[in-house]
């Protein structure tokens, strides 16, 4: 599997959330072994220029915490597109880092259909609206360079047109909506046949005293035998054994008995976070 995230330049510069996937990129039991970053760079983000929404010259820049490459291309050389996704995924393939591919483009109409790009960015899309689409300038110079022909080309033109019309009118006979279609994994004991949910039933998850003593006499014990700890963390254990024999329960012993009770049941239990390889919470 190659996981690839799609990007506005806009939100690849100003949303935190990019910068923490990147330092998750390479850790232990978090990579995913590469992900290939796509920018779609159309040099504004809903209305702002590039000099008022970041301090650094390319948006991509934040990529440069983990040394990954970055590929600037220009969208309108879809030859050169092709050529640089094609290194990227090699290099991903081949080093199982990050790579960013920085689509360097832009946005022919408004942010939406309610916005008029003219408001704010009159020049730029004054430049804009001469420019020649990139379907037409690609499909120009083919043939002229006579890789297809001018029927060739209207006949693919047409032959995608008829795939969109087609779906749209299919999409009109739709009356029922089939939510498990739209399920990544369909978990048959949440939803029924059709797709809907089934009603919740909670299980009665209580367990005995006598695990429950177990569970406890085993969270305040050190599994090798002459093992030197550290005296504080001695103290911390013989308060948990005390806890245990006086059918007591703090909330770090709560939990470490709920966990307990699913190792018990052969139910795997991963930790994340802070803090939990040595047990403050």
């Amino acid at each position: 599997v190659m996981s690839i995230l799609l990007h506005g330049d806009a939100a690849f510069a100003g949303q935190g959330v990019v910068y923490e996937t990147f330092h998750l990129s390479d850790l232990p039991s978090y990579t995913t072994n590469g992900t290939i970053h796509v920018v779609v760079n159309n040099q504004i983000g809903f209305t702002t220029d590039p000099r008022m929404a970041r301090s650094s010259p390319y948006p991509t820049d934040v990529a440069r915490v983990v040394n990954a490459p970055i590929f600037h291309v220009n969208a309108d050389d879809p030859e050169a597109v092709m050529y640089v996704c094609s290194v990227a995924a090699e290099w991903r393939n081949t080093f199982n880092k990050d790579v960013v591919v920085d689509l360097v483009c832009y946005r022919r109409r408004g942010h939406n259909e309610m916005d008029e790009p003219m408001f704010t960015q009159p020049l730029m899309y004054k430049q804009i609206h001469k420019q020649v689409p990139v379907l037409k300038k690609y499909a120009d110079k083919l043939i002229a360079d006579g890789t297809v022909t001018l029927q060739e080309f209207e006949e693919e033109i047409a032959k995608y047109d008829r795939i969109c019309e087609e779906a749209y009118t299919r999409s009109k006979d739709n009356k029922i909506l089939h939510i498990k279609h739209w399920l990544d994994s369909p978990w048959p004991g949440f939803f029924n046949v059709d797709g809907e949910p089934k009603s919740m039933s909670c299980p009665p998850t209580g367990i005995s005293e006598d695990l429950l003593t177990h569970i406890g006499n085993v969270a305040s014990s050190v599994p090798v035998k002459d093992f030197k700890i550290h005296a504080g963390l001695s103290r911390i254990l013989r308060a948990r054994l005390e806890m245990t024999k006086n059918r007591v329960v703090d909330w770090a012993l709560a939990e470490y008995m709920a966990f307990g009770s699913f190792l018990k049941e052969g139910i795997h239990v991963r930790l994340s976070g802070q803090d939990v390889e040595r047990g403050t919470f």
